[in-house]
């Protein structure tokens, strides 16, 4: 009889799987609700203005033609992959962005393995050295180009003329650095401004490295340049891709270096996509045009980002699985 009397009491109290089901959702809606206000925002301030940009690139669109304003579907995008001026402008984007990016890897890996070890001033020195990514773009680039290249105060043609006079010679050679080296003048100033980027992010992979494992290296007898080969770099792996993809979404996008240093020139050795689509928008008005090759820009830094993401998140599930 006791069975009988409590089984029933039992069954009451257990909720039913659509009460349940129920009770899960409404709980998780009260854990989104606060964050639909920054989706709101984000929708907003992102997605409308791609939306307006994709329907504006279907259009023939002049705005010193305003009556001539008509739908033309895709063939403002066949005008980006076959115009020359766009086919350079991309191969120039591509020169930029890859010498940029590499060197500065190159260079952020002997900074990140200098600062990696103790020294006296470390500290100084890493603050130092992180301070040119927190210049402005444009205030890097204003620095660049007239207190570094400028021909006649310069600081290259500065110290050349130091040098000369060392040896006997009234003065050096006067050299127009921006007109004579256009692309290297921005990718230097570029590589100045990004290593400090690709430093932070692979000094954290360095300072990530297993303790036991580089001192049984060690103690095994193992070289500095072997324990780098075989241990190091493999352990940096995911690092450089993330330094290399973040960097390549970052540098691809470069307006403010190309706009203040060279405006594209001489011969428009220099003009990259978004330069390129500046000078379509705001000196030849054509609304279409422009908005078509941002549509494929935008594209192509969804495609590069993709995959940034996928090398975050496997560095992440590496460190939980620590």
């Amino acid at each position: 009889m006791t069975t009988l009397t409590e089984t029933p009491d039992k069954r009451r109290t257990q909720p039913r799987p659509g009460r349940r089901r129920r009770s899960t959702a409404v709980s998780k809606w009260r854990r989104r609700v606060p964050l639909l206000p920054a989706l709101v925002f984000t929708i907003v301030v992102t997605q409308l203005p791609f939306v307006a940009t994709l329907v504006i690139s279907t259009f023939q669109w002049n705005i010193l033609k305003p009556g001539d304003r008509h739908f033309t579907g895709l063939s403002n995008f066949k005008f980006v992959f076959t115009d020359e001026r766009l086919r350079a402008a991309v191969l120039n984007t591509v020169v930029l962005t890859a010498s940029v990016v590499l060197i500065s890897v190159v260079l952020g890996l002997g900074l990140a393995m200098l600062l990696d070890r103790k020294f006296v001033g470390r500290g100084l020195a890493r603050t130092l050295l992180i301070a040119p990514f927190l210049v402005m773009p444009v205030a890097a680039a204003l620095l660049w180009k007239h207190a570094i290249y400028n021909p006649d105060y310069g600081l290259l043609n500065g110290t050349l003329n130091a040098v000369y006079q060392l040896f006997g010679a009234d003065h050096g050679p006067t050299i127009d650095w921006i007109s004579s080296y256009p692309m290297p003048a921005v990718v230097i100033a570029l590589v100045w401004q990004w290593t400090p980027f690709m430093m932070l992010i692979l000094l954290a992979g360095l300072q990530a490295q297993p303790g036991d494992v580089l001192e049984a290296a060690r103690v095994d007898g193992a070289t500095a340049l072997a324990t780098f080969r075989f241990i190091t770099l493999p352990h940096l792996r995911q690092y450089l891709e993330l330094g290399i993809l973040l960097g390549t979404i970052y540098v691809v996008q470069t307006f403010d270096a190309v706009y203040t240093i060279t405006q594209g020139g001489p011969g428009k050795q220099t003009t990259n996509l978004p330069y390129e689509i500046y000078l379509t928008m705001f000196r030849k008005y054509e609304y279409g045009e422009a908005a078509a090759a941002g549509v494929v820009v935008v594209l192509g830094s969804i495609v590069i980002a993709t995959f940034a993401l996928r090398t975050i998140a496997s560095l992440f599930r590496e460190e939980v699985s620590r």
